[in-house]
């Protein structure tokens, strides 16, 4: 509830500041930005999506939601991309070693933590130790080859030495809000996904947040594609999820700044 009054007064603050500034730009011509982004920041960036198109309203901005490997391979692909949001740098260092982002506009924007989650009603102690011991069916994870969260939970399970054992429990997600959903509906026993995940669902518990030592870090890096059509307002975008209002709103999501 705190959460959705915060972000309805960030809304009413910013549509009242941009409605008398808004008509100035009524003459600048329409541009549409393309946004790849991986799937477990769509909540959060709806919100700014929202906020941006008030101080903003001669600029469309078109989400483009996914693992970050698929979303990696539509640039490579050439699909028309302005900006790529990465849930790992692993897909960002790819892109930029072939040359198909501008590495000067790459920036760490935000971090997250991994989670094991079960549905709400679970009277189950689990931990990520005891997941090879626990009377458990299936196990839902991200794809480890092209969903950041699914290979983080991997290397968490590695690092327990009980990914082996676990391999004929694992049903693999096409990005983490579907194992998210896979735990919801029941359809599992359990998931790993991130903990800003599991925060916007009523009906998942958390049992257990992955050391951080037992995986790299979450960092999730930006940059402008450089095949964009709009260099400008695609930095300008980045400017903005970057500045202090829009970390605000990363913030009540349960996303944290990057350490520097």
């Amino acid at each position: 509830m705190r959460r959705k009054y915060f972000l309805a007064l960030i809304l009413t603050s910013f549509i009242t500041a941009c409605s008398t500034s808004g008509s100035n730009q009524q003459d600048y011509p329409k541009v549409t930005l393309t946004i790849s982004v991986a799937a477990s920041l769509q909540d959060a960036m709806k919100t700014l999506k929202t906020i941006y198109q008030q101080e903003n309203p001669n600029i469309e901005i078109i989400y483009n939601f996914g693992s970050s490997g698929s979303l990696q391979q539509q640039i490579e692909q050439g699909a028309p991309t302005d900006v790529f949001i990465s849930a790992a740098p692993k897909q960002m260092n790819v892109l930029e070693k072939r040359g198909l982002i501008l590495t000067e506009t790459r920036q760490d924007l935000l971090e997250n933590n991994l989670v094991l989650i079960m549905p709400k009603d679970s009277q189950k102690s689990v931990k990520f130790e005891t997941l090879s011991t626990e009377n458990l069916d299936k196990i839902a994870l991200g794809n480890t080859e092209s969903v950041p969260a699914g290979e983080y939970a991997k290397q968490v399970l590695n690092s327990l030495k009980i990914y082996d054992t676990l391999r004929p429990k694992l049903v693999y997600g096409k990005n983490v809000r579907q194992v998210l959903f896979y735990v919801e509906t029941g359809n599992v026993d359990a998931g790993i996904v991130y903990s800003t995940d599991a925060k916007i669902s009523d009906k998942v518990i958390v049992k257990d947040t992955a050391p951080e030592n037992s995986h790299s870090p979450i960092i999730y890096p930006v940059a402008v594609v450089k095949d964009s059509k709009n260099l400008e307002k695609a930095n300008d975008f980045i400017d903005f999820i970057l500045s202090e209002k829009a970390q605000l709103v990363f913030q009540e999501y349960g996303f944290t700044q990057p350490k520097s």
